[in-house]
């Protein structure tokens, strides 16, 4: 796409630019009049606007890719008389055809036929609700993904009940150089345990009657839109900020929570020192897999940081599904890591795969008819239950403020 590949080159060019603005404007303290940083700021603020252009593209791309697809195989067997997709024999449980059919008649109708329940019962929960079918349920992983980025990064497990233990090695044994017919030393390995359990986190949706029943309206991409977006808001702040309690333990907590790597000589700055500290601080098998994760707003102060050979530690990307990098490492965003600013954790480096994420199998939804009645509304619940850990302290560093 000859546009997205022009947006790469202008960002590129507007981060030189910028650059070399800061380098022939910077007053012999090293630092910007209110003038020169204002127009600096509006340089780094085109490149963000770029960055998000060039994501957006990225993924009309992708989805472009995926639309042309072939949406069926060519026959090469004799045909059948029912199709794969059509028989009910090809899946089984959530998966069928009648249970997702049965599944949005449901959400649609107050009135539920004698047929429909019957279809309902291979996914009737105990507690009144309704699992979704396999599809839906795939869309909404899917929807949350897309707006939170710690599953992304961090190990996603899916679990069915109960706790679920997760075996550490906490320490392991050595080798000893001994003499001939001396007696072999004893050095045994020592296990630890985690535990990973499940909080519930849930939403209600309202949708107007008048919605519901309109044939254009898609109560299920609406549904999966709300649900992404708010549950997906919730789990990362929980991931960034929870304390464990009714919630996931976040990768800053206090207590089992990321290893602080460095603490910074000041409360609001971060000198180019301190970052390769932090970087040096995580244990070199780490690193292959490590990324860095910071606010937008301490992005932009080490824009300004360079290295011993004078080179911006901050280098954009230039190629396609690929993210900035802080020292040859990925560099990710979220609004949920505090800002540069007394004693916060403002930027995390390490291994996210060794945060857990444990999905409790099943996400359910259930209909409200009577509650909202006189407004003429329905009511949607929605819910799942999850909790997330760091397993490992030592596979993520953080930088803490002075």
């Amino acid at each position: 796409m000859r546009e997205l590949m022009e947006l790469r080159e202008k960002r590129v060019q507007t981060w030189n630019a910028a650059k070399a603005f800061l380098d022939s404007h910077r007053g012999n303290d090293g630092t910007l009049s209110a003038e020169d940083d204002a127009i600096y700021n509006k340089m780094i603020d085109d490149i963000d606007r770029l960055g998000k252009e060039v994501m957006r593209l990225e993924k009309l791309e992708a989805l472009d890719v995926e639309m042309s697809r072939p949406t069926s195989k060519p026959l090469s067997s004799a045909p059948v008389t029912t199709p794969a997709d059509d028989n009910p024999k090809s899946k089984t449980g959530r998966g069928t055809k009648d249970y997702g059919n049965s599944f949005w008649r449901m959400m649609r109708s107050k009135s539920v036929p004698h047929e429909v329940l019957n279809a309902l019962q291979v996914g009737t929960d105990t507690e009144g609700g309704f699992l979704a079918p396999d599809e839906y349920e795939r869309t909404l992983i899917e929807a949350l993904e897309e707006q939170n980025i710690f599953r992304q990064l961090a190990h996603v497990i899916h679990t069915s009940s109960g706790d679920r233990k997760i075996p550490v090695v906490t320490s392991k044994g050595t080798a000893s150089w001994i003499d001939e017919e001396d007696q072999y030393p004893e050095s045994d390995d020592a296990f630890g345990q985690v535990s990973i359990g499940a909080y519930k986190l849930a939403t209600m949706i309202k949708v107007s009657e008048e919605l519901l029943n309109d044939s254009v309206f898609d109560i299920p991409s609406y549904i999966a839109r709300e649900f992404a977006r708010r549950i997906g808001a919730a789990e990362e702040e929980a991931f960034f900020t929870g304390n464990g309690t009714g919630r996931p333990l976040s990768i800053l907590a206090a207590t089992g929570g990321a290893q602080v790597g460095v603490t910074a000589a000041k409360a609001d700055a971060v000198t180019f020192d301190e970052v390769m500290d932090l970087y040096h601080s995580l244990r070199t098998p780490y690193r292959r897999n490590a990324v860095f994760i910071m606010n937008d707003a301490t992005v932009k102060a080490l824009r300004k940081l360079k290295n011993g050979a004078g080179d911006y530690i901050w280098q954009p990307s230039v190629t396609a599904n690929t993210p900035d990098t802080i020292l040859n490492r990925p560099v990710v965003t979220s609004g949920f890591m505090p800002t540069l600013a007394t004693g916060n954790k403002t930027i995390l480096f390490g291994d996210m795969g060794y945060y857990w994420v444990a999905d409790r199998e099943g996400r359910s939804f259930k209909r409200l008819n009577e509650l909202y009645a006189p407004t003429g509304q329905v009511g949607f619940l929605a819910s799942q239950r999850v909790d997330g850990k760091l397993i490992l302290a030592e596979a993520v560093k953080v930088l803490q403020q002075a």
